[in-house]
């Protein structure tokens, strides 16, 4: 077996130059390239089924105004709006539970159940009757329904992130890192050019009618395929390590809020990923709605507002794998200030574009902001997972991205709606771009480099 074959878990000796003094290095012979590839593949699929299920609301929340709401107007896509925030709601008690389990029990039987949970939850919000059939029941059980898609997901980016994490080899952790993020991405391209071919061949009646509970429905074999894949996967190298020498932390949650380090990483987790919120769903998830009610006369159907969706996921799909080659080659924090800084410089006048109604410079201005959210979209995760020990990362990175989430995410589309109305200015999600691109940049300065280092064992 070569060198590059091998994995070195440091444990808190091997941080002595940092700030955590103490215990044995740990060797450990990791997966071959055979097994990594095939973990990363599982990761990138299983992240592609989570997040078509939870994105295809995003997408579609118009017909769900109409049919769950009962009307497409603003009280409608308010309250629909107000399902979209609450499964961020839920996130945080996803990522206490299942960071817990995962920390204790293991990522692999952990990340299988949750694609079945969101799956099941996705497909059953396809079959809820309508406002006119069931009144008030059909948003409760929306809302009911968004809740165990959000503990799903609160669940599963710390998880996904750190198995793949925990199989990669350090110098090239961040691009085998980065397929999870594609995965994402590859989903709301699907689900958006489903979504258009569906409203291409039935017409916006039939989909308004019944065709949108279709994308809702397709969770079930999409599911079952990425639930199949990682029930295959071995628990990883990092993990089986720490069970061996039985030194997996007995609560993990009170040894992450109990160690300094790890309360100063877990606050870093919340505001580094701030620029995520309106890079990801103000971006990708709310474009396509505010494309379609926000720009007044301009207007988009949905089915431009889609396809302008999905040129720009195109080109965040291409860069981001290139922007995590980069991080591996000249360092996180490089990239990470590269695309906060773009964002910042790029919102304003890509947005005036976007609200100009022209398909044509609408599709310019979504794909530059793409292509400078990748660097962020790319690396971020990455960082956060390398930020803590195998003994808490589950836990730890679920809780601080779930949180950091529901301050600039999850209340995006709802306070974006809001702002634009209140405001009369459509160009709110620029300003919130550039706010948070901030933020960000910030939070960046304290971050310490990590590019190929060994990941901590605790």
């Amino acid at each position: 077996m070569t060198t590059s074959d091998r994995l070195d878990i440091p444990s808190d000796r091997d941080e002595a130059s940092s700030d955590a003094p103490g215990a044995a290095a740990v060797d450990v012979v990791s997966a071959n390239r055979k097994v990594v590839r095939k973990a990363t593949v599982a990761g990138s699929i299983g992240s592609f089924v989570e997040w078509y299920d939870y994105g295809i609301y995003g997408l579609l929340v118009t017909y769900l105004a109409i049919n769950i709401m009962g009307e497409a107007e603003a009280g409608g896509l308010f309250l629909t709006n107000v399902g979209f925030l609450v499964s961020f709601v839920a996130r945080p008690f996803g990522s206490v539970i299942c960071g817990y389990l995962g920390d204790r029990l293991g990522r692999k039987s952990l990340l299988a159940a949750l694609l079945v949970l969101i799956s099941a939850a996705t497909a059953a919000i396809g079959l809820i009757p309508s406002h006119a059939v069931i009144g008030v029941a059909a948003p409760v059980l929306l809302v009911l329904l968004r809740v165990l898609q959000g503990f799903s997901a609160g669940g599963e980016v710390a998880g996904a992130m750190s198995f793949v994490g925990e199989y990669a080899p350090d110098a090239r952790r961040n691009y085998m890192m980065s397929f999870i993020a594609v995965g994402s991405f590859v989903a709301l391209m699907f689900g958006s050019a489903f979504s258009a071919v569906l409203i291409t061949t039935l017409g916006d009646d039939s989909m308004t009618s019944w065709a949108w509970r279709v994308p809702f429905l397709l969770a079930v074999p999409l599911g079952y395929v990425g639930f199949y894949i990682r029930r295959r996967l071995e628990e990883t190298p990092h993990f089986t390590a720490l069970r061996e020498q039985n030194t997996v932390a007995r609560n993990p949650l009170r040894e992450a809020f109990t160690n300094r380090r790890h309360l100063k990483a877990i606050v870093l987790t919340i505001f580094l990923p701030a620029l995520n919120g309106p890079g990801y769903y103000l971006l990708f998830v709310y474009m396509p709605t505010y494309l379609k009610t926000s720009l007044g006369e301009h207007n988009f159907s949905m089915l431009r507002a889609l396809t302008v969706t999905a040129v720009s996921l195109v080109a965040i799909v291409v860069c981001i794998p290139l922007m995590a080659r980069l991080s591996d080659r000249i360092g996180r924090k490089p990239v990470l200030a590269g695309s906060a800084v773009a964002m910042a410089a790029v919102s304003y006048p890509m947005f005036r574009l976007i609200t100009t109604g022209e398909f044509g410079l609408a599709c310019v201005g979504t794909i530059v902001l793409a292509i400078a959210f990748s660097g962020h979209a790319a690396v971020v995760h990455t960082v956060l997972a390398e930020m803590f020990p195998t003994t808490v990362r589950y836990s730890a990175y679920s809780i601080g991205f779930s949180l950091s989430t529901i301050i600039f995410g999850g209340s995006a589309p709802l306070v974006m709606t809001e702002l634009i109305e209140s405001t009369g200015s459509n160009l709110v999600p620029a300003f919130a771009s550039i706010i948070t691109a901030l933020i960000t940049l910030v939070a960046i300065a304290f971050v310490r480099e990590t590019k190929g280092r060994p990941l901590a064992a605790r």
